[in-house]
């Protein structure tokens, strides 16, 4: 039998945010990981909300455009059991270039008008801003979102790959909701300095990529593994190329143990161990099939004792990881 997502979970305090405990991320469903298919994409949401997972993310830059308008078109008439969640900062041109990182404020303004637009809403329920523009005062950038809430465009407000000090500059012009950034067994980098303030300042975590980008599911044993188009066969993608995904698979090997010992697959083992992080965390695992989506879901039924914790971040040590997160980490605020 299928499972479903009964649990909530609260992002925020000062802006508080009730979402499902496991979202959906959409982005693969229009670019980066292979082909897209819209009719697919479209029966992945709609199980997706079937199931109970309600919260769903997307951006501008995904297409670039067109997630947003699947999105938007999947959800119509079921509006109202969604937590919608979108990205401005990311600038592309609708032939796919990339202009850069824009947080200026009469930018935000438009580029909050083109996804409600585009997402067929009359407002959008966690505003993000993608990555942080270093030549914007994080202040200038918020103040423009902080007028987006108060005309009822958005409801709450949320950073992507923030520092903990931009985090605290940011919450201090308007209180923040969440922070998405990247977390899984693979990447505890926030553990150190960028958790700790979350939950100083009473800010949820919305983990992207909590499967390694799909590498904690087992179903990447090679390069060839992926399909031809997919991103992450590029050097983009460090740790799932070359050495660094032999060595890699060494560590996936290792959950894959202790997931039979629990009766679940590698991936459900890995999100149960997100899940696990907090009641302020809610993971977004990205897919554009019915079938991973349901694998996911079971997730939420995976119960991990203390010591099933411990084992797993001795199999996964922090330091074990070869290779960064990106080709090229320059956008992320450090």
């Amino acid at each position: 039998m299928t499972s479903t997502v009964t649990q909530q979970r609260t992002l925020g305090t000062a802006s508080p945010l009730t979402v499902s405990a496991l979202g959906l991320g959409c982005m693969g469903m229009s670019e980066f990981y292979g082909t897209a298919d819209e009719q697919t994409a479209t029966e992945t949401i709609h199980r997706a909300l079937d199931l109970g997972v309600t919260f769903l993310d997307t951006a501008d830059m995904y297409g670039p455009f067109t997630n947003e308008r699947l999105v938007g078109a999947a959800i119509a008439g079921r509006r109202d059991e969604v937590q919608l969640a979108t990205k401005f900062g990311n600038e592309r041109r609708p032939d796919g270039t990339r202009v850069g990182i824009n947080g200026r404020p009469e930018y935000v303004r438009a580029a909050c008008d083109a996804s409600l637009s585009r997402l067929g809403v009359d407002h959008i329920d966690l505003y993000y801003q993608h990555r942080v523009d270093r030549s914007v005062p994080i202040e200038e950038t918020v103040g423009a979102m902080a007028e987006l809430v108060e005309a009822g465009k958005v409801r709450h407000l949320g950073l992507s790959e923030a520092s903990a000090a931009t985090i605290r500059r940011a919450h201090a012009t308007h209180p923040v909701t969440a922070l998405q950034s990247e977390y899984s067994l693979f990447t505890r980098d926030i553990e150190d300095e960028i958790l700790p303030t979350l939950r100083e300042l009473g800010i949820g975590l919305v983990p992207y990529s909590p499967l390694g980008r799909g590498i904690l599911t087992g179903a990447i044993t090679s390069e060839e593994s992926l399909a031809e188009g997919d991103s992450r066969r590029t050097p983009y993608f460090p740790r799932l190329n070359g050495e660094g995904l032999r060595a890699n698979l060494r560590l996936v090997d290792r959950v894959r143990e202790i997931a039979a010992e629990k009766d679940c697959t590698p991936g459900q083992l890995a999100l149960a161990w997100v899940l696990a992080q907090g009641d302020d965390v809610a993971p977004i695992p990205g897919t554009k099939r019915v079938r991973y989506l349901e694998e996911n879901v079971g997730a939420v039924d995976v119960a991990l004792t203390g010591d099933d914790l411990r084992r797993l971040e001795e199999a996964v040590p922090r330091d074990a990881v070869v290779g960064a997160r990106y080709g090229d980490m320059s956008s992320i605020d450090a």
